[in-house]
């Protein structure tokens, strides 16, 4: 999973980047405004550290989200042929915006987290806008010379996602068949791709109370329960703090705010559910993993994120919750219980369960 960070200038997505992915960057890695910066950041799940507490493997694995950082962004920037192309690259866009009021990180106007996103928002329409007008006229030659079903399809199909535009909402918003989606793929419109909206507010005495009521604060809600939305809150100034700090450390610093976890653990949570995939686990004594894979994936499908082999040879698959695995105390036990089942290949793996395949390879 790749997700693009992007914002207008002096908003934080750069200090969030390299609070995620723990990239120590010099200052001249953004000597070009417009090369992206890529890193790898590990999805926190407490649900995993408890299994192995359980198991002591000799190797612990969690899933992981690949970030890409952009210059700011702009309708300039996103002319660059290579500047869009990096975005166009990614499978969500998380569009950091400033809440917070510091007068040693220069703003212009007042701090208005709503028009920020207005105005972004109608950068990324745009740009899409130019795609398909090019295209259209392109094809309306083509259906001169012939006419076929499939470029019938794809003019239909562009001209109305022309016309939703034109009422300033986003392609992420229209209503769109499967086959509509896979037509529509290959231009990777940037308006299409999900969108996780991050306020980055001030510090704050009451800080987890303000992270929870932020959304509403800034009058985010409707926006963010829009189609393929979302929208959480971080303060930038703790999360650098916190990336600095042992966990015995960051635990506590975090409960002196009221808080019981990283903005940033929340904002992968956010990202997760956004993008419709969930975890599963593998858990023994050599290594506790989890896998990444999309919500409603079947277990033999499930098994192929595992190893190839496994979705060819799958008889059946070893499921229990993770937190019936922890009551249990072990497989055994669980077993013993009815707890530990066996699912063929069409049961739908949940979030958290833990498998072991059965396969005759």
């Amino acid at each position: 999973m790749k997700t693009g960070i992007i914002g207008l200038p002096q908003v934080g997505k750069t200090s969030l980047f390299r609070i995620l992915t723990k990239a120590h960057l010099s200052e001249g890695a953004y000597a070009n405004p417009r090369e992206a910066h890529i890193g790898v950041a590990k999805v926190p799940d407490d649900r995993l550290d408890r299994l192995a507490a359980l198991y002591n493997p000799k190797k612990l694995t969690h899933t992981s989200v690949e970030y890409v950082d952009v210059g700011a962004i702009g309708q300039e920037a996103l002319k660059d042929t290579a500047y869009s192309a990096h975005l166009r690259n990614v499978d969500a866009l998380a569009h950091v915006v400033r809440a917070f009021d510091d007068p040693a990180v220069p703003h212009t106007g007042e701090i208005d987290p709503l028009h920020d996103i207005k105005n972004v928002e109608f950068d990324l329409m745009v740009s899409d806008l130019g795609q398909i007008e090019k295209r259209l006229e392109r094809l309306e030659k083509d259906l001169k010379k012939m006419k076929t079903p499939e470029l019938e399809k794809e003019f239909e199909l562009l001209t109305r996602a022309n016309a939703h535009l034109g009422t300033e909402k986003p392609l992420r918003e229209m209503a769109m068949t499967a086959e509509d989606k896979k037509r529509i793929k290959g231009f990777m419109f940037l308006s299409e791709k999900p969108m996780l909206f991050v306020l980055n507010i001030g510090e704050s005495t009451e800080l987890g109370k303000e992270l929870d009521e932020a959304v509403s604060q800034y009058k985010l809600t409707e926006i963010a329960s829009r189609p393929n939305a979302a929208a959480t809150a971080i303060c930038g100034k703790v999360e650098a703090e916190l990336a600095e700090m042992s966990d015995e450390d960051a635990a506590e610093f975090l409960s002196s705010y009221g808080l019981t976890e990283s903005g940033l653990t929340r904002l992968i949570r956010t990202t997760y559910k956004l993008l419709g995939l969930i975890s599963f686990f593998t858990a023994g004594e050599d290594e506790c993993r989890a896998w990444q894979i999309p919500a409603h994936t079947r277990a033999q499908e499930g098994a192929g994120a595992i190893h190839s082999d496994l979705e060819k040879y799958f008889i059946r698959a070893e499921t229990i919750r993770w937190d019936q695995l922890l009551e249990a105390g072990s497989e055994a036990n669980a077993r013993a219980k009815g707890t530990l089942r066996l699912e063929g290949k069409d049961y739908i793996v949940q979030d958290g369960d833990v498998m072991h395949i059965r396969h005759s390879g």
